[in-house]
């Protein structure tokens, strides 16, 4: 969804009368995730875990997926955990400057940002679909998300709009101006979109995805925010096409990391 944009002499005359009409800005729902490299395999998982007993021979070894899946559920029961960390998967993330806070929340991954100090940002911003639940019922911890009414996600919409060409046509003047990007880039708001570089290993991963997606059948049920499970659900169909023991066994264990 685009917004239509206007003249520099036009754009002056709507700062001072206060339309609600500004700069060209695209409204974009879609969060992105992209595997873009890795080292990860349920063979690496058996090779760390088997050094302990077979030495050097373990780099070796090549065994079948029966032996694997055996040894890896027994790992993973017992969360003998280090065996899981002797891999990469690094993942492109275009999303939301909020769902990459969500991210760097954990502590856990490598990471490498778009930089609003070296390049001008693009005027994209968040807004949820129109399936997205909008309201909130419940107290801190125990909340239920319902759907809004069509009117409800019109208002969400309109005022996220109005909002952001504000803030764009503001970050636009100050560099226009000679301002630099680093203090240019204060008025806008965390719903600007941002791509990142995010490295993880398997075993931080599965911690992650435990908090951050809601299954019913997990040991232990999370709710996180939607924005960011989008982000997890596709970070987590690309390690079961990597692993597939491994996701099979975190599964069988009630989604918990070992």
């Amino acid at each position: 969804m685009t917004i239509s944009s206007l003249t520099p002499a036009e754009l002056a005359d709507d700062r001072a009368v206060g339309t609600e009409i500004g700069p060209e800005i695209e409204l974009r729902s879609r969060i992105s995730v992209e595997l873009v490299d890795h080292t990860a395999s349920d063979l690496g998982v058996i090779r760390a875990a088997r050094v302990s007993t077979a030495g050097e021979e373990a780099h070796r070894e090549e065994r079948g997926d029966a032996y694997m899946a055996g040894l890896i559920q027994y790992l993973m029961r017992s969360r003998h955990g280090s065996p899981f960390e002797h891999n990469s998967m690094t993942f492109l993330v275009n999303a939301p400057i909020f769902v990459i806070r969500h991210m760097m929340r954990h502590r856990m991954w490598s990471f490498n940002e778009e930089s609003a100090r070296y390049k001008n940002l693009e005027s994209v911003f968040y807004v949820p679909d129109s399936d997205r639940l909008l309201k909130q019922e419940g107290k801190p911890g125990h909340y239920q998300y319902v759907p809004g009414s069509e009117e409800d996600y019109e208002l969400l919409s309109l005022s996220a709009s109005t909002a952001y060409r504000a803030a764009f046509r503001e970050y636009q003047q100050m560099l226009d101006a000679g301002i630099a990007r680093e203090l240019a880039r204060m008025v806008l708001p965390v719903a600007t979109f941002s791509t990142v570089y995010a490295t993880c290993n398997a075993r931080s991963l599965m911690h992650f995805l435990g908090l951050r997606t809601n299954r019913a059948d997990a040991t232990y049920v999370s709710h996180p925010q939607r924005e960011i499970e989008i982000v997890a659900e596709q970070m987590e169909a690309e390690f079961q096409r990597l692993m597939p023991l491994t996701h099979a066994s975190y599964e069988r264990c009630g989604r918990v990391s070992p």
